[in-house]
């Protein structure tokens, strides 16, 4: 497991590291039931305070995509698709309250950033 912090990132140490297994579980390079480092082995490895990794796996495991398991460690959750399906639309929200803030402040219409979105849906294709 590979996780990568930035100092100068206004996240907090906790949230990048939750993010980032977040992100590996979404793109399974983290598969169901696989183990994750304990917490003081991932501290080490990172070189990050104990409390702050207890942190981002007590997060992980309230948000349901990681379980512990006392006395034989901490695994990957099964998949709960609502609970991705639940993160996905969260994050597509965050991104369209921004597109709609830029859209009132120019004054673009609703109808070209539904054209926008059409273009890039079938770019995607």
């Amino acid at each position: 497991m590979k996780i990568i912090i930035s100092n100068s990132s206004p996240v907090p140490i906790y949230e990048q590291i939750k993010n980032t297994i977040i992100e590996q579980i979404m793109d399974d390079e983290l598969k169901e039931n696989e183990p994750l480092p304990s917490i003081r082995t991932l501290a080490l490895d990172i070189k990050i305070s104990v409390m702050t990794i207890k942190k981002a796996y007590d997060e992980l495991e309230k948000e349901g995509y990681i379980v512990s398991i006392q006395g034989k460690g901490t695994f990957v959750a099964p998949k709960n698709k609502e609970l991705m399906l639940d993160n996905a639309q969260k994050e597509i929200e965050k991104h369209l309250l921004e597109v709609c803030k830029i859209a009132n402040k120019y004054n673009i219409k609703k109808k070209d950033i539904i054209d926008l979105l059409d273009i890039f849906e079938e770019s995607d294709e």
